[in-house]
Formats: C-alpha cells, structure tokens, sequence
C-alpha cells in the first residue's frame, strides 16, 4: 500500500508528454495529481486516465455554473478517470449540491473553494470564506480548499469544517510553506511550478515530503 505523503502535486502543463514523464517520475512522492483546464484543453479530457495510472487525479475545474451545466462537468471528469474535482461554492447551494451529488454517484470527491492562494481573492472570495465553508459542509462535501500562502485562513476555516479535508495550495512559487500549511491544520499541500519547473521533479517532490513530515 503507497504510503501517505499529504502531497498533491498540481501539474499546469500543457504537452501531454510533459505531463506524464513528470506523472511517472513523482508518482511515489505524491498522494494525487491535480490537473486543470491548461492541460486538459490542450491534451483532451482523456489525459485525465493516463494520469491517473500514475496517481489519483484531482480535475481542477472550479465548476462555477448553474445546477445542470455542474452537473455535467462533474460527471465528465468523473467519467473520464478523476477520483475528485474542485468547484466554487459562490453558485449557491442548488448548484453545489448537483457537484456533490455528482461526486456520490460516482464514488468521488469534491472539493469547494473557499479562498484561493493568490492577492486577488481577498478582493471578493475572502471576504465570504467562512459562509462557503459553512455551505460545503451543509451541502456535505468532502473537503475545502483554502491558501497556504494565508495560513492564518487555513486555521480560521478549520475551525468550521472539522474533521473535514482542507487541501491547501499555493506552496512554493506563490510563497506558501508547506510546513506552516500543515501546522494551520491543511491536509494536503498542493505544490505546482516548485515541482514540475524543476529539472528533478521527483527530487524536488521528495525534499517536499521531506519538509512534511519533519513538521
């Protein structure tokens, strides 16, 4: 059985060769891969079960429409091998609960933004973080994603999901450390460019893990 890392690598490339040389190099170091729109308009949704034959593939989609168009997003990721995908909550609760029912019929996870990771979400996401907490677990979602480039929100939105998984992205080029993400009570750290910009990625997945567990 593949020992749990509590890393989550985010692989915004866009050759799909790229994509799985880099998915077979870091396969021992990471707990799921994350994929996006870059990768997937570039490579087609397929690439999703290609990835997956390395790690669990988490599709990054932000699903952000209403209950039907969500539904069908979520069902195509699922279908096409993602074991989670990643919406907004800022929908509302009808459509939230199609992703989430989705997420059920097809034995996967979904994940609700809460605030992303970069300066611009304490624009307007920030703001609301704690009311598109309270929703993910009223809507029974399996986890929340929250910056690790604010750990101070990772600790606050803990508080309000529980036991519930929190991954956390932003570690690395966006200034985020794993480490404090972790201490703030994230369960994963999604690291992106740190890794597949890397010359090593496997190397520099490994150095991360490293830093995990010495927390």
């Amino acid at each position: 059985m593949r020992k749990k890392t509590r890393l989550i690598a985010a692989l915004d490339v866009t050759d799909k060769n790229k994509a799985l040389s880099i998915s077979k190099e870091i396969e021992y170091f990471v707990d799921a891969i994350k994929v996006g729109y870059p990768l997937v308009l570039e490579s087609g949704l397929g690439i999703i079960g290609m990835i997956a034959e390395f790690a669990p593939v988490i599709a990054d989609f932000k699903v952000a429409d209403i209950p039907n168009t969500d539904r069908l997003i979520c069902a195509s990721a699922f279908e096409a091998g993602a074991s989670a995908v990643i919406v907004h909550g800022f929908t509302g609760r009808d459509s939230l609960m199609e992703c989430v029912n989705s997420g059920s019929e097809h034995h996967g996870e979904i994940y609700v933004v809460t605030e992303m990771s970069h300066p611009g979400a304490l624009d307007f996401l920030a703001p609301v973080a704690h009311k598109l907490a309270h929703l993910a677990v009223e809507c029974g979602a399996s986890g929340i994603v929250a910056p690790a480039t604010r750990p101070e929100s990772v600790r606050d939105l803990r508080k309000i999901v529980g036991d519930m998984s929190i991954i956390s992205p932003g570690v690395g080029a966006q200034g985020g450390s794993a480490a404090e993400a972790i201490r703030a009570g994230a369960d994963h750290v999604i690291v992106g460019r740190t890794i597949y910009n890397s010359k090593s990625p496997g190397k520099e997945a490994d150095k991360i893990v490293r830093e995990i567990e010495n927390v």
